[in-house]
């Protein structure tokens, strides 16, 4: 009885963490947002070192887990944990991870309008894919991390964890002047599906912070950098049209760009 009241109590104090994590960056990201609201500057979010701070953390305390002996036993204690009582595992987090990024296409075909038009949400989307893939996939490849499972040795950060999180923060983008419960749903997912690559025994607690950390600040950084993209698109809009289409190959996603002249 005791030794389930303390493993009851560990996997609440998980839970916990990334409730409060991810809660924490809607909070300040909400704040930040609303003083950006009385800028000239409407379909876009205004570089504000504040914003950095959350994410930063989370970024910091992933890498900072890669050399930590207490943070490497936190994360060994959890591997255990879920070993032990969890048999069935679930695989919701691989189709959870898109689900924010997909809202926000949804959302506006059900009529409700979002922040930005079509294309500039395709381009603003598109470029956070593109930074979060490289942030993700350069780390994968530089950093050695087994998982949890011993299948591969890049498990330094969770790709599923950015991809989520960075959907999250464009859901919240698009939408936050229509209602505050987009964003917050956005961000409930997201943590959702950090809190399932733990248990399916397929990331460290570091690497679902690390994540959260990537997709929030590549979501913050395609909109930062939005004019100048947007401009590269619209030199030519009169002769060129693009299109951005999703990919998955059974092995990779992405986007492919298709223009015709």
């Amino acid at each position: 009885m005791i030794e389930y009241c303390f493993n009851l109590k560990k996997n609440i104090l998980i839970t916990s963490f990334f409730l409060y994590i991810s809660l924490s960056s809607f909070a300040q990201i909400a704040t930040n947002n609303i003083a950006n609201d009385s800028t000239k500057v409407p379909n876009n979010i205004k570089l504000n070192y504040k914003q950095l701070v959350i994410p930063t953390v989370l970024i910091g305390y992933g890498f900072i887990g890669l050399e930590s002996h207490q943070l490497l036993s936190f994360n060994t204690e959890i591997k255990a944990e879920v070993k032990e009582h969890i048999d069935d595992k679930l695989t919701i987090d691989d189709f959870s991870q898109y689900a924010p990024l997909v809202s926000i296409y949804a959302i506006d075909a059900m009529g409700i309008k979002s922040k930005n038009c079509f294309k500039d949400k395709v381009i603003i989307s598109a470029t956070s894919y593109l930074i979060m893939g490289l942030a993700v996939n350069t780390l994968k490849k530089t950093s050695v991390s087994e998982r949890p499972d011993g299948t591969s040795a890049n498990s330094f950060p969770s790709g599923h964890t950015a991809t989520a999180f960075m959907g999250a923060e464009l859901l919240f983008q698009e939408y936050k002047d229509k209602s505050f419960w987009y964003g917050l749903s956005g961000y409930v997912v997201a943590t959702g599906t950090g809190i399932f690559r733990i248990y399916n025994n397929k990331h460290w607690l570091t690497d679902v912070a690390a994540g959260a950390g990537i997709g929030i600040l590549s979501a913050k950084a395609a909109y930062w950098l939005h004019p100048t993209v947007s401009k590269i698109f619209n030199k030519k809009q009169s002769k060129t049209a693009t299109t951005f289409i999703p990919f998955y190959d059974g092995k990779t996603t992405g986007f492919g760009m298709v223009s015709t002249f």
